[in-house]
């Protein structure tokens, strides 16, 4: 068998030194140094490490590969490593007795892979989450469309706290918190907050095109950071202020000092719903009066409400219940197309757009309201396939695939309208996009099936975790956790 280790630093922009001494090699660019170690002896070519070994079927060798200093460790406590790493993942996993466990299903151990996908998203140190962990996998084979994803973004952090909950790591959804937290010491005040961060908190976030890179498939450009820090996006706090409450139905502690910034968030909302946004979509284009950004302030201040109701806090309710009143009759009045039947992109719009599937399961409508289902039929007879894979709003085909997560919104549409069985069927037809490995990007390629954009993506992880849990809920009647938003008649 042969290995070729041949590190490139700064995206193939600095050079690279190659040093080998007897089995130990060394990259080297700057100050910076990465370290391999292996029981084989290498040969250098150019500015590569060469290995050439027989392995037998019940043999192994180790290759210990560490960034900034030697390993230090001895081949022989590679195995104990590994044990332990082991052990660890069978102990973090979802565990759970049937028939009780709300994923008791065919489907149990890929929600099971989903929850691994997002526990090794998440940052084990700051709690911080990532979307994705690769940069520039395109939206469509030789397209454009290719953004960073390595980053946190309040949005896809905040739906992750359900998941992590329903399945049991609670301390996972409140390490989030805690980064948040963080990110809040450092600001002064709600519209200073960004849409999305480095794992660390960084908030200045370049985006770069490197043009002397071919990208997947020649597909370009590759794009390092991303440019959409610099949006200004309604819905994220509504979405933030959504996960705390989540935890309270959790009986999750509730800190009070939390409460401060939420009712800073609550206010800044009531004075600013009325303007346009980037949207849920980043479109770079110009801002608009986006539906589900419309959604979400109202999320925003319903959950504000019911949080100081909860805990018997101090807060102009009064001020805020009116406001929540005024943004609902905005979204009905000039979110909904009376000619298309259904819930629009934007205020006063013809265009479909899937985010629109959210506006039951944020409970600012019931599941049966005439409008709701309107909606779902629209969406499935223009922007979806019969096997339930759907584009994220109208036009969307000619550039890009099938949006992973709209899929999963679709599937608690149909379940909460108590169409289980449509919506166990389809459920079923998008495991077969799974990749290999239990993985899902964040889009299918509508030719192919193949899966297109980052890779995995926790959006779509996140979908098909919380479609899993509606189906269950709805199949099994458990009663021992909290209804998922959309399920309680108001």
């Amino acid at each position: 068998m042969s290995a070729i280790f041949q590190p490139k630093f700064n995206y193939v922009r600095d050079r690279t030194l190659l040093e080998i001494t007897d089995k130990k090699v060394v990259a080297r660019s700057g100050e910076q140094a990465i370290f391999l170690d292996s029981p084989v002896y290498p040969q250098q070519n150019d500015n590569s490490a060469v290995y050439q070994f027989t392995l037998n079927p019940d043999s192994d060798i180790w290759f210990l590969l560490r960034y900034g200093q030697p390993s230090g460790c001895d081949f022989k406590q590679c195995e104990t490593a590994l044990r332990e790493a082991i052990d660890f993942w069978h102990e973090w996993v979802h565990s759970c007795h049937l028939p009780a466990c709300l994923f008791n299903a065919p489907w149990h151990d890929t929600v099971v892979r989903s929850a691994l996908v997002l526990k090794l998203l998440t940052d084990e140190d700051t709690g911080a989450i990532y979307a994705a962990p690769t940069t520039s996998l395109p939206e469509s084979i030789g397209g454009s469309k290719n953004w960073d994803y390595r980053f946190n973004w309040i949005r896809d952090a905040s739906f992750t706290i359900q998941a992590f909950h329903h399945l049991g790591h609670k301390d996972e959804a409140v390490a989030f918190l805690k980064w948040f937290r963080n990110i809040r010491s450092k600001t002064g005040s709600p519209n200073e907050l960004k849409i999305l961060y480095s794992i660390h908190g960084d908030e200045h976030i370049e985006e770069k095109k490197l043009f002397h890179l071919s990208g997947y498939k020649q597909s370009k450009p590759v794009r390092i950071g991303n440019a959409a820090t610099n949006q200004w996006q309604l819905d994220i706090y509504g979405e933030f202020i959504n996960s705390v409450y989540e935890l309270l139905r959790y009986e999750e502690e509730f800190l009070i000092d939390e409460w401060d910034f939420i009712k800073d968030m609550a206010e800044y909302v009531t004075d600013n719903w009325q303007k346009k946004d980037a949207g849920i979509w980043e479109l770079r284009g110009e801002p608009r009066h986006y539906t589900y950004s419309k959604l979400m302030a109202w999320v925003a201040i319903d959950r504000s409400v019911k949080i100081a109701e909860i805990k018997k806090i101090d807060a102009p309710l009064e001020s805020w219940k009116k406001t929540r009143t005024a943004i609902k009759k905005a979204i009905l009045d000039r979110g909904y197309n009376d000619r298309r039947n259904s819930f629009v992109m934007s205020f006063d719009s013809d265009t479909l757009d899937a985010s629109t599937l959210l506006i039951p399961l944020m409970g600012l409508l019931q599941f049966h309201d005439k409008r709701t289902t309107n909606t779902i039929q629209a969406i499935r007879e223009n922007l979806a396939t019969e096997d339930g894979l759907v584009y994220r709003f109208e036009g969307a085909d000619a550039e890009e695939g099938f949006f992973v997560i709209c899929s999963y919104w679709l599937v608690i549409n149909l379940v909460l309208q108590g169409n289980r069985s449509e919506a166990e069927r389809i459920f079923g037809q998008l495991l077969k996009y799974l990749s290999p490995l239990g993985l899902l990007a964040e889009e299918i390629d509508p030719e192919t099936g193949d899966q297109l954009g980052n890779y995995p993506q926790a959006f779509s992880h996140i979908g098909l975790i919380n479609a899993a849990l509606y189906l269950g809920k709805a199949k099994y009647n458990i009663s021992h956790t909290p209804e998922p938003i959309g399920r309680k008649t108001r």
